[in-house]
């Protein structure tokens, strides 16, 4: 499938086969999936349907499976199955990187070319020749195209692109101007041809992807390391990366420390020093010291099978301006055969006007009219604005969000994790007629089983003061709220002091350190047995670096921004003012639910988040970024996410939506505008047919490369206008 419009042509067509459903079409992996009842319908007949409309199937899966799935009632079993029998034979895929004149586009333009090129000059020496000659080129390269159309009829699409430049090229030589239908339908393969080589290149950067990881992988056993596949890897091994070599798979390092290159994942293009503890993507470059890892996701599922993933579910949303085009052509194409009907039909019946002048302008207006550009100019767009993201490690998941991103008015942030840096660390602890150290031991157990960051900061705090942490049992957690648990037999819990109060009043002591440690923008928890506080422990969590430039710019797009957290007051304003951003502080997951509502009532909001906490909001917003890596519920919950742990990544997305429509916009001007200067042209009988079919082909090579500039998209201020145009995330309680 060479265009965003065949996949529509494939969905038409298994929409009228019975017993098809869970129809998947995919134009960047070129596939279709669905479910197929071969009582109602045998494959056969939905590969010939395929073939008919000039898509070769070819088989993706693994023929063993499939020898044992053929169905007993196949009504061709006994057929000879050299064309279609799955169990035995699987057609081969084009080669990638095949040049353009060795593809089956790519011979029809060469050998229309060429018969042209001979007509022409038999044109000089025996006219009567080259006339044959015009014929035969115009019959050559007409004939693919007149079975399309006739197969689009069949399925349910009379009014296809093919059937007007069929009715366009026949009708020429029927008229007598059999070297311009040559013209017409040289020109129109060539068009075709250019938009399957730009489809190919937009298509290029997502499937480059699957090659940045290696294909084997050290594997240590025993004390020494051997080579085995990567996707043989399994969860819990351990594996060896040397200096220059590619990590094999998503994992921890548990030896060692060097400088990793994540830009063909990230698109950061600064390398990154990890050590122990740290997370490593698959992809990514070793520069230097040697590595151990732990292997903490498969190969199906580390962070380059997540992108490929989430940019194919991407084609599933189509952004509202592709579904308005889409609506649009379904009208437009069947008005322009009217109009060109009427145009080469009225004058000579009614007003008795010669025929072969308006026969001919009809022709014309068949030409002028093929919606090639612009059914091209969205798709062609948000393809290539969804692969620029990529790239650069902004994944988004489709055409609607691509839009809606760029049109938000505000954006609402997430606190830890997404503004801050989501590492925060105990500043200060303050005991209640009890020690330092037996606060935080105590703490540390009641968090002992948690992984938010400010409960990953106190157990931290006291593995460093080397605290023997006790055990706990019957742990809970209350959202927003407090962590409890039974320690050393007591009822111990964590709490926000907000909670902590309305078990039981804090002393004023407390009250005032807690008051001076949240204008420090600190967050202060408190240590509770049972309602007694036993001591406050403080932790800091510093902003991101980018963080304030990142909202700055924001708001020099227009774009109102606000922060929204559970933390208390003072500590999210502190914050705030570090910053410059509005704050919304003490809020609950349900609380922010209703804030989302509230913004939205005033313009489409953004949510920024980082965790299973945040998923709800990123639901109810009009778009939902992930920040970071991703856990699977934010990430799944998300329109977008942020491979690079940015604040300057939700600006980028802001720009790079404008931007795209931006490109879309002109694109739809300028394919409409072409089209309405050479209706006028035609009519005044300045415009001949080759005319007109370069106007079309022209306008779909200026549309498509305009909308393939978008592949250099490089962030920060974005593309000037053209010229034709003047991953694992903590739960984020606060």
């Amino acid at each position: 499938m060479d265009c965003a419009s065949c996949v529509q042509t494939v969905e038409r067509m298994i929409g009228l086969l019975p017993g098809a459903s869970a129809v998947k079409t995919s134009f960047n992996k070129q596939t279709l999936e669905l479910q197929l009842d071969e009582i109602k319908t045998t494959r056969s007949i939905l590969e010939n349907n395929l073939k008919a409309l000039g898509y070769e199937p070819s088989v993706l899966a693994d023929t063993s499976a499939l020898a044992a799935s053929v169905a007993p009632h196949d009504d061709h079993a006994g057929d000879d199955h050299s064309g279609h029998d799955h169990a035995r034979r699987v057609h081969e895929a084009p080669t990638p990187g095949q040049p353009w004149y060795a593809t089956g586009q790519g011979k029809l333009v060469v050998t229309s070319g060429v018969l042209l090129i001979v007509a022409w000059i038999f044109s000089f020496v025996e006219p009567q020749f080259a006339t044959w000659g015009f014929v035969a080129a115009t019959l050559l390269g007409v004939w693919p195209l007149a079975k399309k159309a006739v197969a689009s009829a069949r399925f349910g699409d009379p009014f296809s692109i093919n059937m007007l430049v069929s009715l366009a090229a026949i009708g020429a030589v029927l008229i007598g101007q059999a070297a311009e239908g040559a013209v017409v339908v040289f020109f129109f393969a060539v068009g075709e041809l250019l938009e399957g080589i730009a489809a190919g290149r937009a298509r290029a950067g997502i499937q480059a992807l699957a090659a940045l990881a290696p294909k084997t992988a050290l594997l240590i056993e025993g004390g020494s390391t051997r080579e085995v596949p990567a996707d043989a890897l399994a969860v819990g091994q351990s594996v060896q990366v040397n200096p220059g070599a590619r990590v094999p798979a998503d994992g921890t390092i548990t030896a060692g420390t060097s400088n990793l290159d994540d830009s063909p994942v990230t698109g950061e293009s600064v390398p990154v020093v990890k050590t122990v503890g740290d997370s490593v993507y698959a992809g990514s470059i070793n520069t230097d010291g040697v590595l151990t890892l732990r292997v903490d996701k498969a190969a199906s599922d580390n962070t380059i099978a997540r992108i490929i993933h989430l940019v194919e579910e991407a084609e599933g949303s189509k952004a509202p301006t592709a579904r308005f085009i889409d609506r649009f052509s379904r009208y437009y194409t069947p008005g322009v055969v009217a109009v060109s009907a009427l145009t080469a039909l009225i004058p000579p019946l009614i007003l008795g006007a010669e025929w072969y002048p308006w026969l001919y302008k009809g022709i014309a207006l068949l030409l002028i009219g093929c919606p090639c550009a612009l059914v091209l100019s969205v798709p062609a767009a948000i393809t290539s604005g969804i692969s620029a993201g990529t790239r650069r490690g902004l994944l988004i998941k489709g055409g609607a969000a691509l839009e809606s991103i760029g049109s938000v008015k505000t954006i609402a942030f997430d606190k830890t994790g997404t503004l801050t840096a989501g590492k925060p660390r105990v500043t200060d602890v303050v005991g209640v007629g009890i020690e330092r150290q037996e606060v935080l031991r105590l703490a540390a157990a009641v968090e002992s089983g948690s992984s938010h960051p400010l409960a990953r900061a106190i157990t931290d705090a006291a593995a460093q003061d080397r605290l023997t942490v006790p055990p706990a049992t019957d742990a809970q957690a209350l959202p927003g709220k407090a962590v409890s648990a039974t320690v050393e037999g007591r009822a111990l819990s964590v709490a926000s002091p907000r909670h902590a109060a309305t078990l039981s009043p804090l002393s004023p002591d407390l009250s005032r350190q807690i008051a001076a440690f949240e204008e420090q923008g600190r967050t202060a928890v408190v240590l509770l047995d049972g309602a007694a506080a036993l001591g406050i422990i403080a932790i800091r969590d510093e902003p991101r670096p980018d963080a304030g430039a990142a909202l700055a710019r924001l708001r020099a797009l227009g774009v109102n921004t606000v922060m929204l957290t559970g933390d208390n007051a003072r500590t999210g304003q502190a914050i705030g003012r570090d910053l410059g951003v509005d704050v919304q502080a003490e809020l609950l997951p349900e609380d922010k639910l209703k804030v989302i509502a509230q913004l939205r009532a005033q313009g489409g909001v953004a949510m920024v988040g980082d965790g299973i906490n945040d998923a709800p909001a990123l639901a109810q917003s009009d778009v939902g970024i992930a920040m970071g890596g991703g856990t699977d519920v934010a990430l799944e919950t998300a329109d977008a996410a942020l491979l690079r742990e940015r604040v300057m990544g939700v600006a980028d997305l802001v720009q790079l939506s404008r931007d795209t429509m931006t490109n879309i916009k002109w694109n739809i001007a300028f394919a409409l505008g072409l089209k309405a200067i050479f209706l006028v042209t035609t009519l005044l009988g300045y415009t001949n047919l080759w005319m007109a079919i370069l106007a079309d082909t022209g306008a779909t090579a200026i549309v498509t490369a305009n909308a393939l500039r978008l592949l250099r998209w490089k962030g920060g201020q974005g593309p000037a206008a053209p010229d034709v145009t003047a991953p694992t995330l903590a739960r984020s309680g606060a």
